[in-house]
């Protein structure tokens, strides 16, 4: 049951990643639409809103699953072995610091969008 729950948990985790990447998309091309069709501005602008939080609703997904995949790895233990795991953890951390820069940024630039 544990490692079911350690593929469940990776698979939201990266999902919501992905509907996060969505969203920073479909805000970004309404914006473009606005531009060209200034006359469905009110319409669109509320459809970028609501884009705009479903990213903020994956973001939240993407840290709480990713808080359960920290637990749960810790009850698969070293798959790699030991000098495997620790450059695995160390790239791991590397990873999420770029991502966590990635995932402001964005959310900021949909933020201004949306909310003009």
């Amino acid at each position: 049951m544990k490692k079911i729950f350690t593929i469940f948990i990776g698979f939201v985790h990266d999902f919501a990643g992905g509907i996060w990447l969505a969203t920073l998309l479909a805000v970004y091309w309404i914006e473009r639409t606005m531009e060209v069709h200034r006359e469905l501005g009110n319409v669109l602008q509320g459809l970028q809103q609501q884009f705009f939080w479903i990213g903020v609703v994956s973001i939240i997904l993407i840290f709480g699953a990713g808080a359960g995949r920290t637990f749960t790895y810790a009850y698969i233990g070293e798959v790699y072995g030991h000098e495997s795991e620790a450059t695995r953890r160390r790239l791991l951390m590397v990873k999420h610091i770029v991502l966590l820069s990635i995932f402001g940024a964005g959310t900021w630039w949909q933020y201004t969008m949306a909310f003009r």
